[in-house]
């Protein structure tokens, strides 16, 4: 019998380990068709068959399925907002050694960009970001640092010039800002949360989540949080329940746990 969409879901969750029942179903199964009629498979048994058998194959779906978009300095106005209030807060909370998670970093830009908004409080060599993405395509890629001209355009453009070299048509970030994260993979859905961070930062991901995989998402990143700390939110998105959860919301994007 041919799979149905429910069937299908289930496969992956077997092979991939991610659960597709927590993202927006009408949304996802929408990419997933578009990616299965433009590999030329016809009905989910088939493209499962084919996942099993060929890694590029896979690898692409993995990818796809992560919806990797990234850019520096994302928001600028929130990052000013960091650098002016958060990131004084905390150093006069916790003092220089922070510790902070980008989660779901997807290609580095977050977390790299963090490097450089700490760089301006803090000497580099007391900067350290653990980044996690869920794809270890993505992560390949942070870790090379190479990056197109429109993923920089929000680089301030003293770290522009301090960090990036002009490499063809793209830009590379320098080692002494890659020497300052720790890349590893970790589902957020499934993997236990690290603990005891001052900063948590993790941006327009939950937005492809459903309401209740959101405040699951929510719950955990406030147990990860020491008291005083920050989660960073992406601008599409908000924590209606932020009280019941156990946040104070500081503004927008910027949520306190007391």
């Amino acid at each position: 019998m041919a799979y149905d969409y429910e069937y299908f879901k289930k496969a992956v969750l077997d092979l991939t380990k991610i659960d597709l029942d927590a993202y927006k179903e009408k949304q996802m199964k929408r990419r997933i068709d578009t990616l299965i009629a433009k590999n030329k498979i016809t009905g989910y048994d088939n493209y499962v068959a084919a996942l099993k058998k060929d890694n590029r194959l896979f690898e692409e779906f993995v990818n796809y399925l992560t919806i990797n978009v990234s850019e520096f300095y994302r928001n600028p106005e929130q990052w000013q907002i960091m650098d002016r209030e958060i990131i004084p807060d905390l150093i006069k909370r916790f003092g220089k050694n922070l510790k902070i998670w980008s989660a779901a970093c997807s290609t580095g830009d977050e977390p790299y960009s963090l490097v450089m908004a700490l760089s301006k409080h803090l000497p580099l060599n007391q900067i350290k970001i653990y980044a996690t993405d869920l794809d270890k395509q993505v992560i390949a890629k942070a870790k090379t640092g190479l990056y197109v001209e429109k993923s920089i355009a929000g680089v301030p453009d003293e770290f522009k010039k301090k960090y990036f070299t002009k490499v063809g048509p793209s830009y590379q970030i320098s080692n002494e800002i890659k020497a300052r994260v720790e890349f590893k993979e970790h589902n957020l859905l499934k993997d236990a949360y690290p603990t005891d961070y001052h900063l948590i930062v993790c941006r327009n991901v939950l937005i492809y989540f459903t309401e209740e995989a959101k405040d699951e998402v929510f719950r955990k990143f406030q147990k990860s949080l020491k008291s005083g700390g920050f989660l960073f939110i992406g601008s599409t998105e908000q924590i209606i329940n932020h009280r019941e959860i156990g946040f104070e919301r500081r503004n927008s994007f910027f949520y306190e746990k007391p």
